[in-house]
């Protein structure tokens, strides 16, 4: 198994981590919240109830979110 655990450490420019919490293929405790805490400085957002990929309610929101994180 490859660890890219330094990789993130490396990123010095605004992000965004964007993940739903019911996702079972990347488990958010596994990817976003890590993933969040090894980018210096590095937003969060959660989406309730979202499973793996863009669906449902959370879709506009989504598709906002990010726009409304680069505009700061």
């Amino acid at each position: 198994m490859t660890d890219f655990t330094e990789d993130p450490r490396r990123i010095d420019v605004p992000t965004l981590v964007a993940h739903g919490d019911d996702d079972r293929i990347a488990p958010i405790a596994a990817s976003a919240h890590r993933a969040s805490r090894l980018v210096k400085d590095a937003a969060r957002t959660v989406y309730p109830g979202t499973p793996h990929g863009r669906v449902g309610d959370y879709e506009k929101a989504f598709d906002d979110d990010p726009p409304d994180f680069l505009r700061g």
